[in-house]
């Protein structure tokens, strides 16, 4: 996992040229302004799911992982916490490869607070618990950019 401000993308660009189409759209997007849906870059290889919601609870959300795709979450607006963990000695308690997700009942990870202009990359290896409150729910406008393997 990767956990970085949209200034240092140029750090990460040359990983794969989908990341630096990933990191072009972030930087270049006027993301405020964009209305929730998908969004193709570059077919199914490479897609923006622009998303607007209200943290959760601990309790409410679930732990994810996938497995044809890497995540780049990024935060246009708003603050949220995030667990994380990697897949070492985990065991999924539901996995769908057609939607190309696992969910944990993992409870050993730990949170980082993402803010405006924060991302993370998720690779299969990583467990994420995402859309998680500070203090109470709060809303957040977030693009998830899906880069397939």
């Amino acid at each position: 996992m990767i956990i970085d401000k949209i200034e240092n993308a140029s750090l990460y660009s040359g990983i794969n040229p989908r990341f630096a189409m990933a990191f072009d759209y972030l930087k270049n997007t006027d993301l405020i302004n964009v209305p929730s849906g998908k969004y193709e870059l570059d077919g199914d290889l490479i897609f923006a799911l622009v998303q607007e919601y209200d943290t959760k609870s601990e309790e409410e959300a679930l732990m994810e992982s996938h497995f044809k795709y890497i995540d780049i979450q990024y935060i246009i607006e708003g603050k949220e916490l995030m667990g994380l963990v990697t897949k070492t000695d985990h065991v999924a308690t539901l996995v769908d490869l057609e939607k190309d997700y696992a969910n944990y009942d993992e409870e050993n990870y730990s949170f980082m607070l993402f803010e405006e202009s924060m991302f993370g990359v998720y690779f299969p290896d990583d467990i994420h618990l995402p859309c998680i409150q500070l203090d109470e729910p709060a809303h957040v406008k977030k693009v998830v950019i899906k880069i397939k393997i």
